[in-house]
């Protein structure tokens, strides 16, 4: 079986993949959980992360964000890329395999500075290589 690459992402939609390969495409959190779940974590070779989820991430994004460089979670009624960050690293321990090669492709600065932090640092408190980095994907809406 070929392994998968996941995009969460709740609007964009990616035209292109670094190795040429497709996309699986999911929209929120508990699409992201089902998926990773249903494909399994040994079988994903890379994930790309968006922050800002819904409607209310992005509001909070533009009002707050932008204007304080920082993130009021309090303040975001959906679960964010955070959220499936944090979930990923949770499944990983519960069944020891490693996590994917993992990008940031959101535009949020903080919120993406805290998913590549999230999973950078649980990588090196397993003293794996911290390869989560930031990336721009050409992309629809």
């Amino acid at each position: 079986m070929e392994k998968q690459s996941i995009y969460l992402d709740d609007f964009r939609s990616p035209i292109e993949h670094p190795e040429d390969k497709h996309w699986v495409v999911v929209r929120s959190y508990n699409q992201f959980v089902k998926t990773v779940s249903e494909i399994g974590l040994a079988n994903i070779d890379m994930i790309s992360f968006d922050h800002d989820l819904d409607e209310s991430a992005m509001i909070h994004y533009f009002e707050y964000v932008r204007k304080n460089y920082s993130i009021d979670y309090s303040q975001i009624l959906e679960k964010t890329g955070l959220d499936a960050a944090k979930w990923l690293v949770g499944h990983s321990k519960e069944t020891s395999i490693n996590i994917p090669k993992c990008y940031i492709h959101s535009a949020n600065p903080i919120g993406s500075g805290n998913i590549l932090g999230y999973i950078n640092m649980y990588l090196k408190e397993r003293r794996l290589p911290e390869t989560c980095v930031r990336t721009r994907w050409k992309y629809t809406r």
